[in-house]
């Protein structure tokens, strides 16, 4: 199991910009993907975007066109650029490693690892 860690969590207004940082020490070397989620109070886990080893990504309809995700594989380290946020973006988001075509069998258990979680809260 990887040890992953998120940062960059806050408060900010709506309309205001937030980045999120995981990082995940081998996850790059290792094949695995990274996904964000995030849960706010009182509902379902939702899934935010994902990051593929080969750099591809993909987003939920509620964040397309305003939020960001990308990588640097050097620093095995995945951002989550968040602008134009909304109240409803409110939620403890978290990061999680994937299993991807690139993952190689003996690094499944590696790439299915969940981070703490950052608190965003934005307010009216």
């Amino acid at each position: 199991q990887v040890q992953l860690v998120e940062s960059g969590g806050g408060s900010v207004q709506a309309g205001g910009s937030l980045r999120l940082s995981c990082t995940a020490p081998g996850f790059t070397s290792n094949g695995c993907g990274m996904d964000w989620y995030r849960q706010a109070a009182g509902k379902q886990r939702e899934w935010v975007s994902s990051i593929s080893t080969d750099g591809s990504t993909v987003y939920a309809d509620s964040v397309k066109g305003r939020f960001t995700i990308s990588k640097d594989k050097a620093k095995d380290t995945v951002y989550l650029q968040m602008n134009s946020l909304k109240p409803e973006d409110t939620a403890m988001y978290s990061c999680k490693t994937s299993i991807t075509s690139y993952t190689l069998y003996s690094d499944y258990e590696s790439c299915a690892s969940w981070g703490q979680g950052t608190q965003v809260t934005v307010s009216s």
